[in-house]
């Protein structure tokens, strides 16, 4: 027989491990915040800009017709920017202790539909480094172009600075930490259910008669320690009623 569960059910099942689910999103947004701002380290981004051209030079007396479209160019000359060749020597001209690979992580190009500007990004610890990073690789890629592929066509339309007050663009603690509490209700709701679902006592009577299928012959209520203080003023009250009234009944006797 399938078991169904009313909307009433599921706010008590809520309610009654409202303070478990409580306690798992306050956990999860304080240990968000601790690894957010105490853990993780910031990470800086800094971007460059350059724009290509159609224009070729005319003294290596380069066809244009030989040159590919705009967007064809362009992605060439993303693969060119993250190849090794480039890398390894912006890795040496920056002295860095990475490896090319590790640097090209660090590296993203992108450029919108149908433009000739492409912005090259570069994110480090230090925002000075990227900075570096970013204007050292475009430049030593605008060099070495024309002995790759015959054209200088490439111009920088911006360089990177670093900022008066640089922000990190990673962590970002308050997404953090809103995702955690997200994270932290779910897995609080879940486990009410599933505690609720492990729980096989009998509460009431018609867990009884649905559990143990046996008829209910009486119940015992539960007194609390109020009650029971009622119920002996009141008993108390009526003892002295008797009393006053069975003394009246032998004073008009004599």
């Amino acid at each position: 027989m399938e078991e169904t569960i009313s909307l009433k059910e599921i706010f008590e099942v809520l309610k009654k491990r409202l303070l478990l689910i409580i306690l798992l999103i306050v956990g999860a947004a304080g240990i968000s915040a601790i690894i957010s701002f105490f853990v993780l380290t910031p990470t800086y981004q800094s971007s460059t800009q350059f724009i290509v051209n159609q224009d070729t030079n005319e003294v290596n007396n380069v066809d244009i017709n030989q040159i590919r479209s705009n967007v064809e160019i362009i992605n060439t000359y993303k693969e060119i920017m993250k190849s090794n060749r480039i890398l390894d020597q912006v890795v040496e001209e920056m002295n860095l202790t990475i490896t090319p690979s590790a640097l090209g992580e660090k590296i993203s190009i992108s450029s919108a539909e149908s433009s000739q500007v492409v912005t090259l990004t570069a994110t480090d610890y230090d925002p000075e480094v990227a900075v570096d990073i970013a204007n050292t690789t475009v430049e030593v890629f605008r060099e070495d172009l024309p002995e790759l592929m015959n054209v200088n066509n490439v111009n920088i339309l911006s360089e990177a600075v670093v900022p008066a007050n640089p922000k990190p663009v990673n962590p970002k603690p308050m997404l953090n930490i809103a995702i955690a509490m997200v994270l932290g209700a779910m897995v609080g709701v879940g486990l009410a259910f599933l505690l609720e679902y492990l729980d096989n006592t009998i509460k009431t009577e018609q867990d009884v008669e649905d559990k143990l299928e046996l008829p209910i012959l009486g119940v015992v209520s539960h007194i609390d320690e109020k009650d029971m203080m009622s119920m002996g003023q009141s008993v108390s009250i009526n003892q002295k009623t008797e009393r006053g009234n069975f003394g009246g009944q032998r004073k008009k006797t004599v």
